[in-house]
């Protein structure tokens, strides 16, 4: 079982910068492939960010050269740096840790959600 827990949301005027922290409590986190969607009010979850255990980025279009995921696999960690926030930023950020399993498989696992508001 992988535990995932984020934090760092809040709020922030637009054009400031949020990170956003998640902690996944496993052994083979350096294995895990790891992603951050966000869900707005009325609409549906959309992938944000996305790094491999090989450490290869890939971003949603909305959010490029604004937004960077990094990991520390150390410390069993995956970050958010959000830069020049705009109010369309403003969701609910969640954290999901997909764990590879025997016969090409795999198993997700999400957090709680950390709530991230835009706003002047």
């Amino acid at each position: 079982q992988v535990q995932v827990v984020e934090s760092g949301g809040g709020l922030v005027q637009p054009g400031g910068s949020l990170r956003l922290s998640c902690a996944a409590s496993v052994s083979i986190f350096s294995r895990l492939t790891m992603y951050w969607h966000r869900q707005a009010p009325g609409k549906q979850r959309e992938l944000v960010a996305t790094i491999t255990s090989s450490g290869n980025t890939n971003y949603a279009d909305s959010v490029k050269g604004r937004f960077t995921i990094s990991r520390d696999n150390a410390k069993k960690m995956v970050y958010l740096q959000m830069n020049s926030l705009k109010p369309e930023d403003t969701a609910v950020y969640y954290c999901n840790a997909r764990r590879p399993l025997v016969g090409g498989t795999w198993a997700d696992y999400w957090g709680q959600g950390t709530q991230v508001t835009v706003s002047s």
